[in-house]
């Protein structure tokens, strides 16, 4: 409904678009917006709020909505999945599906997360219950290998976030170097499917030092290609926290796709900070 909504909106002419929402109303959004030049303000209203904490809004949506008229429109690049599997009600009919993001894409352990967890949990406990549904699936889940390839590199993983952030899941800095204003991507890759490295990995990056750690990558890239390694396997990824489709997928770097209502002066302090 929020994507239909503000498609509408640009047709209409509409001067800018509020949403007050978490990263998954955003994104239904953003993909009714993607490509016009339509202002989006957001206004936070959800359980992680990534994009509202990057941009370092208010989390109160009232707050954030009394400040909203001194907030400066900024043009920025948006991230682009597209796949082949029918997932979540997509049109059947589509050869390619496509998606845009702001945040961040998960691949692999995080997207079975998502898929795994109940709405009640989600909805009662928030990131608590991401994180009670994560130590679950840490037991369960078999975490199959994919393949990734960017810019001539190919790496092996089963757990990958390509970010458009720094943050993820709304308070873990897992990539410290993206930079949410420049048009590309930072890629945290982890490759084990050992179930004890998974808890050091946790540890690592709940202390900040996961990139100390030898097999942990972290790399740039505008354009990245997932397959997985047993074409039998299925592997999830997440878009914003919302499950999307399964591997394979690619994704890419949309530049110039999206204007975003900014607090005076935050864009430039993101940009001396990255």
């Amino acid at each position: 409904m929020a994507h239909e909504l503000a498609q509408a909106a640009v047709a209409n002419g509409a001067d800018a678009v509020l949403a007050c929402g978490g990263d998954g109303t955003i994104n239904e959004v953003v993909n009714g917006l993607a490509l016009s030049r339509v202002p989006l303000g957001i206004l936070p209203g959800g359980t992680a709020n990534i994009l509202a904490r990057e941009l370092c809004l208010p989390l109160n949506p009232v707050r954030a909505a009394r400040q909203l008229s001194r907030w400066q429109p900024r043009r920025i690049a948006l991230g682009r999945a597209r796949w082949q599997t029918l997932l979540l009600g997509a049109d059947p009919t589509a050869e390619t599906f496509c998606r845009y993001y702001t945040s961040v894409a998960g691949i692999g352990y995080d997207a079975h997360i998502v898929y795994k967890l109940s709405a009640w949990l989600k909805e009662k406990f928030g990131v608590a219950g991401y994180v009670a549904e994560a130590f679950r699936q840490l037991v369960q889940y078999p975490f199959p290998d994919f393949w990734w390839r960017a810019d001539g590199q190919e790496r092996r993983g089963t757990f990958a976030v390509i970010h458009r952030t720094r943050l993820y899941a709304g308070w873990l800095h897992l990539a410290p170097t993206a930079d949410f204003f420049a048009p590309r991507f930072t890629v945290c890759s982890f490759p084990s499917r050992s179930r004890l490295r998974y808890l050091l990995y946790a540890l690592a990056v709940l202390l900040r030092q996961h990139l100390q750690l030898r097999d942990v990558s972290l790399d740039q890239c505008t354009e990245m290609a997932c397959t997985p390694v047993d074409s039998a396997a299925t592997i999830y990824f997440e878009l914003d926290g919302e499950l999307a489709g399964t591997l394979p997928a690619t994704f890419e770097i949309v530049p110039d796709a999206l204007t975003v209502l900014v607090p005076e002066g935050r864009s430039q302090e993101l940009e001396v900070r990255s």
